[in-house]
């Protein structure tokens, strides 16, 4: 479609946040993550393009951008109108320009909107020299904004120097392990790098029944709202952008109404304290499985220490 046929898309205007070099990210965006290569990825992206959603985050690693970008083209919104993220995942033992070109191909684009590094581990130990590629990809055009993903305080740490910061952390958040990142949002608070969360449903999806479910369902009932959609209300409370999913629609549709959600201090809190409460069980639990394991060993070794000697 040429681009003069493209047309200007709002159909649910997604709020953004102000990035540190200026640029404004939408703060809901559609991940292709658990999409997977078949063709049905690029009918689940466009679902969501035309549900409303103007950020797409995907990956390298997810080796579904080349249906990214079939979807976007079909869709025919306007470039400026969409937000585009991917990561380098060093795939193939790739390196960062290499794997950026690559990706541009097979999105069909001629720059991404956000490139993320996808994990500290990828740098090999060399987190600045690293950098110093992906601000290059900046440099000349190939990516408007830069960031990583997966990094702890301590890797962040070595960039703190950096001519260009980091935009974004795009990290694992949920209630669940909120306590423990909760030094980590800070630290990129104060440093102006914006946190995004991935896999904030899993107290829905992957660990039903836990502590956190209660307060939850309290404020959907109270609220008149999905419980997935308090979820994500909580994670734009503490300020980050959700990267989501889902192959329904009605779903996508009210994950776009949760920029319309407030929860007051008492929500946020109350899903904060319960969250702990189900990291200390699951601590308690994990404690309890390795002493079993731990002493089923050694009862093993007492075995063998008893039949050599």
């Amino acid at each position: 479609m040429a681009d003069a046929e493209k047309h200007h898309h709002h159909p649910a205007e997604v709020p953004t946040l102000k990035l540190n070099d200026g640029r404004r990210i939408p703060v809901l965006a559609f991940g292709t993550w658990t999409l997977g290569t078949a063709g049905g990825a690029t009918e689940q992206v466009v679902q969501a393009l035309e549900a409303g959603f103007d950020h797409i985050d995907t990956a390298q690693a997810y080796r579904n951008e080349d249906l990214a970008g079939r979807a976007i083209r079909e869709s025919g919104i306007a470039r400026e109108d969409l937000w585009v993220t991917t990561k380098w995942s060093g795939l193939d033992g790739k390196g960062v320009r290499q794997s950026a070109e690559e990706s541009l191909v097979k999105l069909g684009l001629d720059y991404v909107d956000l490139y993320l590094v996808h994990h500290p581990r990828l740098a090999n130990g060399d987190i600045p020299g690293t950098w110093a590629q992906i601000e290059q990809l900046k440099k000349d055009g190939l990516a408007q904004s830069v960031g990583v993903s997966n990094f702890e305080i301590e890797h962040l740490e070595q960039l703190k120097d950096a001519g260009v910061k980091p935009a974004a952390n795009q990290i694992l958040l949920h209630p669940y392990v909120y306590a423990r990142k909760t030094s980590l949002i800070e630290y990129a608070k104060q440093h102006g790098i914006a946190i995004e969360a991935y896999s904030a449903l899993i107290p829905l999806t992957h660990q039903p029944n836990g502590p956190v479910d209660k307060p939850v369902n309290e404020i959907a009932a109270r609220l008149h709202v999905a419980p997935e959609q308090v979820l994500l209300a909580w994670v734009r409370a503490k300020g980050a952008v959700a990267v989501t999913t889902s192959s329904n629609k009605t779903r996508l549709q009210r994950y776009l109404a949760v920029p319309d959600i407030d929860l007051s201090d008492e929500d946020v809190r109350a899903i904060d304290e319960a969250g702990a409460k189900g990291a200390r069980i699951a601590q308690a639990k994990r404690a309890a499985r390795n002493a079993v394991l731990g002493a089923a060993g050694g009862l093993a070794v007492w075995g063998a220490v008893r039949r050599f000697s």
